[in-house]
């Protein structure tokens, strides 16, 4: 599995809250609920996004917009139009005093309009929030800018958004799975077509896994963790002098071989300690430690906190 892959398939959606918001104008909303990242894909109208920095963004009916938190951002009809609504985690609706929103509950199951009285030009925003992504997706959400809008003619308006915006609505059984796996699949999308982009500002781990040194490197690290690699190791296999090897690594990645390895490692340690009940002593020898006293000293070292502390945080 190719890094982006392994990142796409860490930031599954944890705690799924997704809406459909029907938006008459003038509107403006202020998203401050410090969700790690979220998707707002447009159905309709023509929504400006105005992220943490950076200038405002008109946005059309089809285009995609993503949002890594916990920095605040707005959405409006004109970017000038003073906040109306502020969304508070958990997530709660308020005035920009603090007092709570009604809900109005007429509109459908996971529908929220701002008011009744539109005069049809009405903005139609579906929106997806990650609450708790994995630890070994901090790398793939650091990479993303502030405001990642991929327009609809890039995508070609995936099937995804229709279906998302059919189940969006519905309230079946399993319904809250469903949506997991379609924001699931919709970020995936999304986040490969930004990746691949001709221009696009990729970060150095994605660009060095097309190089023919580093990028099999970086698949045998992400593929086998647990193996115990050395440079010597992963030069041999790639064919390479271990000298090469440590340069260009470095050179591409940004870090050296086996500290971007230890990182992984450590990435990957974090998320086994709060989604498994194994001991910390298989936890260490499954990420490539020899004993639990070894990964604890590792751990605390990059993390600055004992496993069990980690642990114990979830």
């Amino acid at each position: 599995m190719d890094p982006l892959s392994i990142l796409l398939a860490a930031a599954r959606v944890r705690g799924t809250f997704a809406l459909r918001s029907i938006l008459n104008p003038p509107w403006s909303v202020q998203v401050r609920d410090s969700a790690p990242l979220n998707v707002v894909a447009v159905l309709r109208g023509t929504p400006w996004a105005v992220p943490s920095t950076g200038g405002a963004v008109r946005l059309e009916a089809g285009d995609i917009a993503v949002m890594p938190g916990p920095d605040a951002f707005t959405f409006a009809d004109d970017p000038h139009t003073p906040v109306q609504m502020v969304v508070q985690p958990g997530p709660r609706r308020t005035t920009p005093a603090g007092e709570n929103l009604p809900d109005i509950a007429d509109m459908g199951v996971r529908t929220w309009v701002n008011r009744h009285d539109g005069a049809g030009d009405s903005s139609v925003l579906l929106i997806g929030k990650y609450q708790g992504p994995a630890e070994i997706a901090t790398r793939l959400l650091s990479a993303l800018p502030p405001l990642l809008v991929v327009p609809k003619a890039a995508h070609g308006q995936p099937a995804v958004v229709s279906l998302l915006a059919e189940e969006i609505a519905r309230n079946q059984p399993g319904q809250d799975l469903v949506l997991e796996r379609l924001l699931d699949l919709l970020l995936a999308v999304i986040l490969r077509e930004w990746f691949t982009s001709t221009g696009t500002d990729a970060p150095a781990w994605h660009r060095a896994n097309g190089d023919i040194v580093v990028g099999p490197v970086l698949r045998l690290m992400h593929g086998d963790p647990g193996h115990p690699w050395t440079v010597t190791a992963l030069a041999e296999r790639t064919g390479v002098s271990r000298a090469t090897l440590a340069r260009r690594f470095t050179d591409l990645v940004g870090t050296p071989p086996m500290a971007y390895l230890t990182q992984w490692r450590i990435n990957l340690a974090a998320d086994l300690l709060k989604e498994s009940d194994a001991t910390i002593d298989a936890v260490a020898h499954q990420v490539g430690y020899g004993s639990a006293f070894a990964f604890s000293a590792a751990f605390k070292r990059a993390r600055g906190i004992s496993p069990q502390h980690h642990r114990d945080q979830s």
